[in-house]
């Protein structure tokens, strides 16, 4: 009953997506926590509702981790395409999707394809790590990569789990080339990428409200031409 008096007045909802997967000492859920709670400090400001985190995605060379689960992509692809179908039917007509799982890119395609389908519809997919805003606080600090500093949040850290005092030697991404899921755990070990492991919580907390900001920039003037009619 909230949502369809807001919908008289409003059109706007995010969608976060993740992903449950390993991330060397942080939390399997650490796609999911970060993407849902950046949305939800982003739209909490301006009303904008926030659907629950899409939970599961592309991620299938984690495989020989366990609690790492994936979806095929036709399978998860087919399942956004039909989240933003539900959600029209229902009248939201700019949906911003927030992604927290780089395994996810393809569904930036699918937001494009539906929009071509739905003239008086907005999609828009952000990976909040990455906007230019953010990207840029990242720069200044270290270099990010999966399950490193960039993604050690208060929020995403295990009560008891010690990490490693000394950052671990980058990826070699030509390395990953060709690996299967158990090759590819032989070459990561404990599943980090590379770099610091943790870094100052004022440094991180600066990345984290550059990513707030820039989604609730997004919501607030990313629409292209204005709300649909």
């Amino acid at each position: 009953m909230q949502l369809e008096q807001y919908l008289e007045r409003d059109d706007r909802i995010v969608l976060p997506l993740g992903s449950t997967e390993q991330h060397a000492y942080l939390s399997l859920e650490t796609d999911n926590i970060l993407a849902e709670r950046v949305s939800v400090e982003a739209a909490e400001p301006l009303g904008v509702p926030v659907l629950p985190v899409l939970a599961y995605g592309i991620t299938p060379l984690f495989a020989a981790y366990a609690g790492s689960p994936t979806l095929r992509a036709e399978t998860y692809l087919a399942v956004v395409r039909e989240l933003l179908d539900s959600l029209y039917v229902q009248g939201f007509r700019r949906t911003l999707l927030v992604n927290g799982h780089g395994g996810n890119a393809p569904a930036r395609q699918v937001a494009s394809e539906w929009m071509a389908d739905h003239d008086d519809g907005r999609a828009i997919f952000h990976d909040w790590w990455i906007g230019p805003r953010t990207a840029e606080v990242v720069r200044a600090l270290e270099p990010a990569a999966h399950a490193s500093w960039m993604e050690n949040f208060p929020w995403t850290r295990l009560d008891g789990v010690a990490l490693p005092p000394e950052p671990k030697p980058p990826l070699d991404f030509e390395e990953m080339r060709g690996r299967g899921p158990r090759a590819l755990r032989e070459l990561l070990g404990d599943g980090s990428f590379g770099g610091s492991y943790q870094r100052d919580d004022d440094e991180v907390l600066r990345v984290w409200q550059a990513g707030v900001e820039e989604v609730r920039t997004l919501l607030e003037t990313g629409w292209g031409d204005g709300p649909p009619s």
